[in-house]
């Protein structure tokens, strides 16, 4: 009873947060609800008892792609009008994704009360990170690979992106610079002693 009401505690902060993630004004209020909609998934995942998993999100996400993500959005003078130019022209399809999205966790939720019986309990010693490791790089090895090659994919174009000479900018040449020779680099100059 208790584990069933911090779970629609922290369910009802996760939707609220993520209610007011696409309804703020300013982004950095948006991204901030949206570091608070991690942590409280984090919470529900410690709840379902994957511990591997609620660390993973808050160390990956909100400890490196938030914080980045808050920076740029700081930095970056973003026009707001032009942001919400399109909301009424997406809304129908919005609509329509995230019916589709409710009434699949309705059906979970539905399958979980009236279709399943008591969790089974776990076997002395058993681990969520061997039992995720062992699935991952057994029966999911396949698709481990293909989203690790996506992943190689996304950075080495973010690099390509990226990677442009200007000319305001000053490079150095390594080839160059192992050629050098030591009287291209130092002068000796012969001055007279200074009298007092």
């Amino acid at each position: 009873m208790f584990e069933s009401l911090v779970f629609y505690f922290f369910a009802a902060i996760l939707l609220a947060a993520g209610l007011r993630v696409i309804t703020a004004r300013n982004p950095v209020h948006a991204a901030l609800y949206l570091v608070l909609a991690f942590f409280t998934a984090a919470a529900i995942w410690l709840l379902l008892r994957a511990e591997f998993l609620a660390i993973a999100l808050v160390l990956v996400y909100v400890g490196a792609v938030m914080v980045l993500f808050l920076f740029v959005v700081m930095m970056l003078d973003v026009n707001l009008e032009r942001l919400r130019e399109g909301f009424w022209r997406n809304l129908p399809l919005a609509l329509v994704v995230g019916g589709i999205m409710v009434w699949e966790m309705i059906t979970v939720l539905a399958y979980r009360i009236w279709g399943v019986g008591e969790p089974r309990p776990l076997p002395a010693g058993y681990s969520n990170t061997r039992e995720l490791g062992r699935l991952v790089y057994t029966d999911y090895a396949y698709a481990f690979e293909i989203a690790a090659v996506i992943l190689l994919v996304a950075i080495v174009a973010a690099i390509a992106l990226t990677l442009r000479k200007r000319k305001d900018t000053r490079a150095q040449n390594p080839s160059l610079q192992v050629r050098v020779r030591r009287e291209q680099r130092v002068r000796l100059v012969s001055m007279k002693a200074e009298k007092e």
